[in-house]
């Protein structure tokens, strides 16, 4: 059967169509595997200072709405989430993290790029 059943519903049903749409899960049947080490190199978390990080502004596919978008971060989740939560609270505005970028709504790219400069990240602006 290729449906993920999550529930009772009719609307629970997902159709899987490629094992992309597993969304990052690996099977194995090789009880030998020690599946921590993928986990730890994408958890470290570089130094502010080399940091490389892209200030984006978008409209596409958010019905007009305009969003900063901030790309290049690597580290782990939670520093993502920690330094999403700073942007949003100097911004006074919402926001979220998705794969690996910070989205702040609003055109805030100018605000942003001198809060991070002044936080020791190196900005670059990308766009018009």
């Amino acid at each position: 059967m290729d449906y993920l059943n999550y529930g009772n519903s009719e609307m629970a049903k997902k159709k899987l169509n490629s094992l992309s749409d597993l969304s990052g899960f690996v099977f194995s049947t090789n009880e030998q595997e020690d599946f921590s080490a993928n986990n730890e190199a994408s958890q470290k978390t570089l130094v502010k200072s080399d940091q490389y990080l892209e200030a984006h502004f978008s409209n596409k596919g958010r019905g007009g709405k305009t969003v900063t978008i901030i790309k290049g971060f690597e580290g782990s989740e939670n520093e993502l989430k920690n330094l999403a939560k700073l942007l949003k609270t100097k911004c006074g505005v919402g926001g979220s993290t998705k794969d690996g970028e910070i989205i702040i709504q609003g055109n805030y790219r100018d605000k942003i790029m001198q809060i991070l400069q002044k936080d020791g990240y190196h900005v670059k602006r990308v766009g018009g």
